[in-house]
């Protein structure tokens, strides 16, 4: 008598729902960190001050985040520790600066666009200083993910002349430049320290960067700011930043880093449909085709094993 077929057991099945509602919640609050900025914008804050403030208030989560992830472990390393303070600046510091200065001047759509193309940054560090053999299946998600950016850039280029639109998209490049070095050294010290305890202790760092690099450029005045604006920080920080790391984190341990950044496409769809409803931006055909040619160049990346998760 021939064996009935297997079937997951239930409870896979649910730890695999549970898994992608996970990262896709995950994914969505970090799509509304752009949303928050550019409302936040419209008080007259600046750059450095809100991002101080969203790094603040975060703070007490990446500390909590450190703790968890060390407890059992041996304390870090010198070499650990210079690892961390330097995924910290570039990672999260470095990255999160360039992107705030960003949307000043570009649509939150076109931004999370550009973020989008962080693995082919990845792929190219991977080539410059590892010698990892380009594809012709990489060379065709970069065509595609880059042609479909290009073509929302010039429609926001077209109808914001003056060159802010440029300005606006060389600050996010630089930004998913800076976020793509961090995944590509950050492998080898979160196999060594844990990723959790990583991330924790490398966004402590980049809070205090924040923190530093508003003391030194503002008086002390410069902290009073509408009450809105502190209302939009607390939310940046605990639904668009510490609360996506986790739930992210915990869909990659149920259904694993691959299918977690392609249930993470959602991100550019979601804040699309965001900065429509609550900014007012535009949805016009030129942004619809440029998104499905990002979405589409990403998810060819993914198939080629080389997929990353996004930029928060």
């Amino acid at each position: 008598m021939p064996a009935a077929p297997a079937h997951p057991a239930p409870a896979a099945i649910n730890s695999r729902a549970v898994g992608i509602a996970f990262a896709a919640v995950g994914a969505i609050g970090f799509s509304g960190k752009a949303i928050i900025v550019k409302l936040a914008y419209r008080y007259g804050v600046d750059a450095i001050t809100l991002l101080m403030y969203r790094m603040l208030m975060a703070l007490p989560f990446f500390l909590l985040m450190a703790w968890w992830g060390g407890r059992g472990r041996p304390a870090l390393r010198r070499d650990e520790r210079w690892a961390v303070l330097g995924l910290g600046f570039c990672g999260y510091y470095l990255a999160s600066m360039l992107d705030f200065v960003g949307l000043r001047y570009i649509t939150a759509g076109l931004e999370r666009l550009i973020l989008y193309l962080t693995p082919t940054l990845v792929l190219l560090y991977d080539w410059a200083w590892r010698g990892r053999a380009i594809t012709p299946g990489h060379v065709l998600a970069t065509v595609v993910s880059y042609g479909g950016a290009l073509l929302v850039f010039g429609f926001e280029a077209h109808a914001a002349p003056g060159g802010a639109t440029a300005r606006g998209a060389l600050w996010v490049l630089g930004s998913a430049a800076a976020y793509a070095l961090y995944l590509f050294f950050s492998g080898e010290v979160v196999r060594r320290i844990g990723a959790l305890r990583l991330v924790g202790l490398a966004s402590t760092v980049a809070s205090l960067c924040c923190i530093g690099h508003f003391a030194l450029v503002n008086p002390l005045s410069a902290a009073r700011v509408a009450e809105p604006v502190l209302w939009l920080s607390l939310l940046n920080a605990t639904l668009c930043t510490a609360a996506p790391v986790l739930l992210v984190m915990l869909g990659v341990e149920r259904i694993g880093a691959s299918l977690a950044a392609q249930v993470g496409m959602i991100g550019p769809l979601s804040t699309i449909a965001m900065s429509v409803a609550l900014l007012g931006e535009p949805f016009t055909p030129g942004l619809a085709a440029g998104t499905v040619l990002v979405v589409a160049g990403i998810a060819l990346f993914s198939r080629a094993g080389q997929a990353r998760p996004a930029a928060g």
